[in-house]
């Protein structure tokens, strides 16, 4: 999940006004497999969730149930409210096939063939974008991360058997029970999770509140223009939307780390590790404000510094990695782009970050490496590159024609 940048950028930003707990059903993600034969019911799911609570140290909460996790979200908040401060419904669906009581369902042979679509193509296409996040149907980017994503969330069996599960789960009568303040927020063009849904669960929960947003992303759930969501979410929990404050300014970013770490604290013991370590860090502070860069901080066996000369930073990173191995025998690699970054108090965010970590991490043996726009706009400085070629750099739109300095006056 955290490997995609809009998927983190969606949980950073639900952090930012509470503490989150994330939980997904018994049999997917990291947790064992269970018996397709005999799943768990939905109220062994629910029972998981209290039992996720508890291990948290979470007495109570605000419940959110995301298209197939509504259901479990629903029961959980009738059944035990003295642990749902509130409850919030996404795309969501009380019951999902139709049935003579309940016309706005999927009728059986439409349900059937989406079941054997599932099968056929779960880890092997990104094909149910089509249907669930067309704003992402043409991303090849986001289409191989999320068929990954579909691979280590669940084998294909399971996932057809768990979807075929969901499909007959019915929590209808189970809505008249809820008695938390409930928030039903569901986009207006939807295909898949149908807004039908969502208006049947907010007339059925007593004093639910529904709101229609624009779109027809439901899943993943972080696909599409999800700011209005979280607004939503955010106020409703809060009472109010949070206005970050944003210093948006260029910069060059530079990121440092020393190569073979894990080898070298091996064959080193952690004490005189640590004792390397702390000298690194020292020394990179001082190469950095020597340079009038800012220092970041750490991560992990490395740093992130700002820059606001190109120049200056490329020459700081050259310097620093030949202290580094003179005083200290130390390898290390850098990474460097600029690009426009947003502080929110002691945060730097932004794509110009996530690109300038990837750039660091296409250099593994060493040097520093930059993006072609370092070394445009460096020209006339005397600093000479020679090429590393293009790269598709992971989380990151695009095709980079990379560089590593081999000059630097």
């Amino acid at each position: 999940m955290w490997e995609e940048p809009t998927l983190a950028a969606y949980l950073e930003r639900l952090a930012g006004f509470a503490r989150v707990v994330c939980y997904d059903k018994r049999g997917s993600g990291v947790s064992d497999p269970v018996p397709l034969a005999s799943l768990p019911t939905i109220e062994t799911w629910m029972d998981d969730a209290t039992t996720v609570m508890d291990a948290a140290g979470v007495p109570c909460a605000a419940i959110v149930g995301d298209t197939e996790g509504g259901p479990m979200a629903a029961l959980l908040a009738a059944t035990h409210p003295e642990r749902a401060t509130a409850l919030v419904l996404v795309n969501s669906f009380a019951r999902w096939r139709r049935a003579d009581d309940y016309p706005l369902g999927m009728p059986e042979p439409t349900t059937e063939k989406l079941v054997e679509r599932y099968e056929q193509n779960w880890g092997m296409t990104a094909e149910i974008l089509d249907l669930t996040g067309p704003s992402l149907a043409n991303d090849l980017r986001f289409r191989s991360w999320f068929t990954r994503y579909q691979r280590l969330c669940m084998p294909r069996g399971a996932a057809s058997t768990m979807y075929r599960w969901v499909t007959q789960i019915d929590v209808r009568s189970v809505l008249p029970s809820i008695r938390v303040p409930t928030l039903v927020l569901h986009r207006t063009e939807g295909r898949h999770h149908r807004l039908a849904f969502g208006r049947y669960l907010a007339e059925e929960i007593p004093g639910a509140k529904l709101v229609e947003l624009p779109g027809a992303d439901t899943f993943p759930f972080h696909a599409g223009d999800v700011g209005p969501l979280l607004d939503r979410v955010e106020e409703f929990l809060t009472g109010r939307v949070s206005q970050p404050v944003l210093s948006r300014q260029l910069a060059t970013i530079l990121f440092t780390d020393i190569v073979d770490s894990t080898r070298l604290a091996g064959e080193l013991g952690d004490r005189r590790w640590t004792e390397l370590v702390q000298a690194h860090d020292s020394l990179v502070r001082r190469f950095v404000q020597d340079y009038r860069g800012s220092y970041e901080g750490n991560t992990g066996d490395g740093a992130l510094a700002l820059f606001d000369g190109p120049a200056r930073a490329v020459t700081c990173a050259v310097r620093l990695s030949d202290a580094a191995r003179e005083r200290l025998g130390l390898r290390l690699r850098a990474g460097l782009h600029t690009g426009e970054i947003e502080r929110t108090g002691d945060t730097v965010r932004g794509v110009a970050v996530h690109l300038a970590a990837r750039v660091l991490a296409a250099g593994a043996d060493g040097g520093v490496l930059v993006s072609g726009t370092v070394k445009d706009l460096v020209v006339g400085s005397g600093i000479e590159f020679s090429e590393r070629g293009v790269h598709e750099l992971k989380g990151v739109p695009g095709r980079w024609s990379l560089f590593e300095v081999v000059g630097a006056p």
